[in-house]
């Protein structure tokens, strides 16, 4: 009798714990309203049921909103013999318009939620304490030549646990952006809230005149924000996706002025300074004057600096090296040189003069064209030891006997000078060769980066391809090279490189589109002697 009973305990329990699959309520809501424009919002739907992800169908959301990431979690409860299922998603949302917009009602198995009326108001209309994440954004000036530099300043705002996180570049046409320096990373407190601050600045120079819009660099990720469910006594932490972006900025790019003459170059300002041996003031024939030429230029682009010409006289040989070009960052300006330096060697003795160097620039400050300039340099060559005229002493008639040797030693002299020349040339095309032969040395370096690329392709993981490339076109191209620089090399790599972007970085994450293949082939065909394209936002503008 006792076993009967618990027999049929048994069959009652787990009765009990398999119920009838079937949703009885469909449930909607928003974590926050009303939202500031540019925030983000979580949509919670919750189905008392154990459902198929793909139950839920949010293309209604498409009209008015971003709609990023969707995460799915499920539970179960068992209490007093009694079961319960519960799927729950969350969406990310990201409203398009300023004012109120309805959040449509969805229907599961003719199970129907509520619409919800969500209002969207402008930013700055509410209290700040109340954002948990938000963006800032500043740039150098409202209004800029083309070829100008501008400094794009971006700061996010924090006041919760960031467990991970992406911050994109703005988005812009007609302009080139890189990025300036590393981030930055500190506290500061808004309106009695403390937040976590990650400064990053870009710089942007635009190609064209007219009206440039800047969309705002914006940020994807995960925090940590306390959850209570279903009424539950304690409170955990549990990641939460989000969203926020900096405000649309616009700024008016302004034509080269017609009045302005030579090579085009816009700066906040523009220095020629020159290396020069100073402590000698007279020169021999045949010895090397080593001369170093730097332009340096605030607030300009490293590739709009024009090459130096210097102009000699004839009796003056000039041997330049290749300009070297660099960016640096003092008293938070962005600083570009040009490093020209070039070996002058005097074939014959007397006093020359080194003509004035001047390059054209225009201050925007100003508005007008100003120079830079080197002045004027004489120097004076004096005949070497070795071929200094030698005086016979005539006495008597019998010297013209004697004549013909002079001549005779005045040539052995002269090749004796000639072939010191000729050896000094020799060994200075060496040094010149010397760079080069380290760098072909250096060239097999690449594989290491191409087998890596290799790797990274046949596993088909995207941000592992993208920080191939960059170490394989760094090896190849012999210098630090960023994405948009190796995207500059060729207009397939560049739909490649975005597609791997939004693959590694976009909100579905998948890379079921980029062709590995392609990547790999255009990779393995890139010349190693070929400098990296970069686009000039003066190339089209001055062909010369």
């Amino acid at each position: 009798m006792v076993i009967r009973h618990i027999f049929l305990l048994a069959i009652i329990a787990l009765t009990a714990a398999f119920p009838a699959s079937a949703i009885t309520s469909l449930q909607a809501s928003v974590d926050r309203n009303p939202v500031m424009e540019g925030e983000s919002l979580i949509l919670t739907v919750t189905a008392d049921d154990d459902l198929n992800s793909g139950k839920l169908d949010t293309s209604k959301l498409l009209k008015d909103f971003i709609v990023g990431r969707t995460s799915i979690s499920r539970s179960k409860q068992i209490m007093n013999f009694d079961a319960s299922n519960e799927t729950r998603w969350q969406v990310l949302l990201s409203p398009k318009n300023i004012g109120t917009v309805t959040i449509p009602a969805f229907t599961i198995d003719g199970i129907s939620s509520n619409p919800i009326s969500l209002s969207v108001v402008k930013t700055g209309s509410q209290p700040q304490q109340m954002k948990d994440i938000f963006m800032r954004a500043n740039l150098s000036s409202k209004q800029a030549y083309v070829g100008q530099m501008l400094t794009y300043k971006v700061k996010l705002y924090l006041a919760l646990e960031l467990q991970r996180g992406v911050l994109n570049a703005p988005n812009l046409e007609g302009a080139q952006i890189k990025q300036l320096g590393e981030d930055k990373d500190s506290t500061d407190v808004v309106n009695g809230r403390r937040y976590r601050v990650i400064e990053r600045n870009y710089a942007i120079v635009a190609d064209q005149p007219g009206e440039l819009t800047i969309d705002g660099a914006s940020f994807a990720g995960d925090v940590m924000v306390q959850s209570r469910r279903n009424g539950a006594m304690f409170s955990f932490n549990e990641s939460r996706p989000t969203q926020t972006q900096a405000p649309k900025m616009t700024v008016l790019i302004k034509p080269i002025p017609a009045d302005y003459h030579g090579q085009w170059l816009v700066s906040d300002l523009v220095v020629l300074k020159e290396d020069w041996p100073e402590t000698q003031t007279e020169f021999k024939v045949g010895d090397p004057i080593t001369r170093t030429i730097n332009l340096l230029a605030s607030n300009a682009d490293e590739t709009s600096l024009p090459d130096i010409v210097i102009k000699s006289p004839s009796a003056l040989k000039a041997y330049p090296e290749k300009p070297q070009r660099n960016t640096f960052l003092r008293d938070n300006q962005m600083v570009s040189q040009l490093t020209q330096t070039t070996a002058i060697v005097a074939t014959q003795a007397g006093t020359y003069t080194l003509p004035e160097i001047k390059v054209p620039w225009w201050n925007p400050h100003l508005n007008k064209q100003q120079f830079a300039t080197l002045p004027a340099r004489t120097i004076t060559v004096t005949g070497g030891a070795a071929i200094e005229p030698i005086q016979p002493q005539i006495t008597t008639p019998s010297s013209n006997t004697h004549a013909g040797f002079w001549p005779w030693i005045s040539l052995v002299l002269g090749c004796l000078w000639v072939i010191t020349l000729l050896l000094w040339l020799k060994e200075r095309r060496n040094k010149q060769v010397a760079p080069n032969i380290e760098s072909s040395a250096k060239a097999p370096l690449a594989v290491s980066g191409l087998t890596n690329l290799q790797t990274a392709c046949h596993t088909k993981d995207p941000t592992g391809v993208l920080n191939a490339l960059t170490r394989y076109y760094g090896e190849l191209y012999q210098r630090p090279m960023t994405l948009s620089q190796i995207a500059a090399t060729d207009i397939n790599l560049s739909d490649c490189i975005n597609q791997l972007q939004q693959a590694a970085y976009g909100a579905n994450q998948q890379s079921s589109t980029v062709d590995f293949g392609q990547i790999l082939s255009i990779a393995k065909m890139a010349k190693a002697e070929t400098s990296p394209a970069k686009a000039s936002a003066l190339a089209k503008l001055n062909p010369s």
